[in-house]
Formats: C-alpha cells, sequence, structure tokens
C-alpha cells in the first residue's frame, strides 16, 4: 500500500477567515528624565525590533504571528525584557481586527499595512 502525503494548503485554504494568523501589539510610555532611564528605554525599543517588531507610531510596535500561540510566546519574551520603570501594554489581536484598524494622516484617511510575506524554505 502507497501512503499519500496530504497536499500542503497554502495560509489562504488553511485559514481564509483572518482569525488564526495574530498581531501583537506592545505600547510603552517609559520615563527618560536620567541617563539610565533613558539607556532603559533604548535597550527595550531595540530588544523589540530585534524580535520583529515595527513601529506603528512613537512608542507603539507590532509584530506579525502566524498563530495564536506563538504571539503569546513572543509576549512572554517581551514580559521578561520589560523595564523596571513606566508601563508597557501588551495586546494580541487577529488579523481580520488590525484589518479593520482607520489609519488618517490629518484629515487624509490611508490603508492598513500589509502583513509581511512568509519566507519559503526549499
Amino acid at each position: 500500500m502507497v501512503r499519500r502525503r496530504p497536499k500542503r494548503q497554502t495560509p489562504e485554504e488553511h485559514d481564509p477567515s483572518g482569525y488564526r494568523w495574530m498581531w501583537l501589539f506592545a505600547m510603552f510610555d517609559l520615563p527618560i528624565t536620567t541617563k539610565e532611564l533613558k539607556r532603559d528605554y533604548a535597550r527595550f525599543r531595540k530588544f523589540l525590533l530585534s524580535q520583529g517588531f515595527s513601529m506603528l507610531q512613537f512608542s507603539v510596535y507590532a509584530r506579525h504571528c502566524p498563530s495564536e500561540e506563538s504571539g503569546e510566546g513572543i509576549k512572554s519574551r517581551v514580559r521578561q525584557e520589560v523595564p523596571p520603570h513606566g508601563q508597557v501594554r501588551l495586546l494580541l489581536v487577529t488579523d481580520r481586527q488590525f484589518g479593520r484598524m482607520e489609519i488618517f494622516y490629518g484629515k487624509s484617511r490611508t490603508p492598513v499595512e500589509e502583513p509581511p510575506q512568509q519566507f519559503m524554505l526549499f
């Protein structure tokens, strides 16, 4: 008997609803009144960038996650790097919710950012 491999599904075939893919937001307000606090701010910001976050606006960063489970893993890594002073908020939302965001520059409305393309390894 010959075993047949199941056909691989593209992400759209796998979950066209947009509820599997997630976006993790990191929003923070960190004090920068002393040299040490500025260093903590810079270190935290660089950590977010190293983890694949992109700046949406000042002190608001977001990262695309392939699933809720991976988003939770990234959240736990971010929690470990939170500076001792200031406020950090983490929010995990679905791709569909992210797509419903309205963005304005002045009175002009602009389209929402597209999720990054997934890399294919051969």
